[in-house]
């Protein structure tokens, strides 16, 4: 995957966005751990909160250190640019923010995240916006979906907890029919499997807690512009396209072009909402992202196995990875994300919930937490926590049944993974593989 730049992904990953430390000469990127930035003079800083020229005011709004993390992930996905915050549910709502108003909707997968579910079905309604949920496997449904008040289409590239893969280019074709603009989740992928843009995306979000950062240590989001979308072509999108109050009858779109998402996100979004990446959460971020390529392979790489593996034991009633061929998504994974479908996907036991319970209990190297994307194999019943919150219907629709399991693929040794998934299984129903 080489980029418009000429370099090779593997190499943007190291050296995109960064420069040596003028000050120092130091070659990694310093942490900047400061609030506030001195001015040259009284006209350079009205200059700067008058967005008539770029630099660094205070912290809630620009850091040097976030500011290379910003950089290097727009360069991965291949966007214009990109606002980092505090994590991957403030990204989505830093997304929204500039499409919506009281009264309006976006149409949303219906197998999304459940934390994701929750907020779209419950805590946007109190800013007066509302999701309608649908079958993104089916995009005359999405299509269907769509009103007038209709601001965004939403969707996860490769869908948490199950691991279907979005067919993007279809769902790129409904967004464009209806001049709205396709909104990807691309957590789950990252640019190494995945690239939304290039397949019809507007906006591409991320919790970049996850694989992006890869060692569980910090929670961010990010949220990437295409550039391409005109915010302009209609009434829509006021916050874009018209007068904007605080800044004296600016239009972010007519003044900032393809910048203006990513401008208003942040001289408006992190201004006003306040949702910050710390300077320390960006640097630890930035050394994750050195080797993404290299983890990401290795992630697949042991799930192709252990996937394969789960699929002919007894024990096990379903898996779900894409990249099997049994998938209902398999084809849509080779063409979305051809260097894999991902290191996230459940398991159904033949034991049901109970079984379930028994074998988190029992697995010694998959660790029981609520994360995903860790260099550490981890295991949870979203039933019972990430997707607790949903109604029993939604959790069908979204791969939460209860007699299922997340998995979540390290890169440790694949064969002690599958050891260990086969002891627990053993324990979960007293039977021993046969397959």
């Amino acid at each position: 995957m080489t980029h418009p730049s000429g370099y090779g992904f593997d190499t943007l990953q190291v050296h995109a966005g960064a420069r040596p430390d003028p000050a120092t000469g130091a070659r990694q990127t310093p942490i900047y751990q400061t609030t506030a930035y001195v001015f040259r003079d009284a006209d350079h800083a009205a200059a700067l909160f008058n967005l008539q020229e770029f630099g660094y005011i205070y912290s809630r709004l620009t850091n040097p250190t976030v500011a290379v993390l910003q950089e290097r992930i727009a360069t991965l996905e291949g966007g214009q640019g990109a606002v980092c915050c505090s994590s991957g549910h403030a990204a989505q709502i830093l997304a929204l923010f500039p499409l919506m108003a009281p009264g309006r909707n976006l149409v949303a997968s219906n197998r999304l995240y459940g934390g994701t579910v929750t907020q779209f079905s419950h805590t946007i309604r109190r800013f007066g916006w509302q999701a309608e949920f649908v079958d993104f496997d089916d995009p005359d449904a999405v299509r269907g979906a769509i009103d007038e008040d209709t601001r965004a289409i939403f969707c996860e590239s490769i869908a948490n907890p199950g691991g279907a893969v979005s067919d993007l280019d279809a769902l790129a074709r409904v967004a464009e029919e209806a001049g709205l603009p396709l909104i990807v989740d691309n957590t789950t992928a990252t640019p190494w499997l995945c690239r939304p843009i290039e397949h019809g995306a507007t906006l591409v979000v991320h919790s970049t807690t996850k694989y992006l950062t890869g060692n569980g240590t910090v929670t961010g989001g990010a949220v990437v512009d295409s550039g391409t979308f005109d915010w302009s072509a209609s009434h829509r999108f006021p916050s874009l396209s018209e007068p904007e109050p605080a800044y004296h009858g600016l239009k972010f779109h007519e003044t900032f072009g393809p910048l203006a998402f990513t401008l208003h996100g942040i001289a408006v979004g992190l201004r006003d909402l306040g949702m910050t990446m710390n300077p320390q959460a960006a640097h630890y971020t930035l050394l994750g992202i050195e080797t993404l390529s290299l983890r990401m392979q290795k992630h697949v790489e042991n799930t192709r196995r252990i996937a394969q593996w789960l699929e002919r034991d007894p024990r096990v009633k379903a898996v779900t990875w894409a990249g099997l061929p049994s998938s209902p998504w398999h084809a849509v994974a080779e063409r979305i994300c051809p260097r894999g479908a991902g290191a996230l996907f459940t398991v159904s036991l033949e034991g049901g919930y109970d079984a379930c319970v028994r074998m988190v209990e029992a697995l010694e190297i998959f660790s029981h937490v609520a994360n995903l994307g860790d260099t550490r194999s981890l295991v949870i019943h979203p039933a019972s926590t990430t997707h607790r919150q949903l109604t029993p219907e939604q959790q069908e629709a979204a791969g939460a049944a209860p007699d299922t399991l997340r998995l979540s693929i390290g890169i440790e040794d694949a064969e002690d993974l599958i050891g260990d998934l086969d002891q627990a299984l053993t324990k979960a129903d007293g039977k021993t593989a046969t397959g």
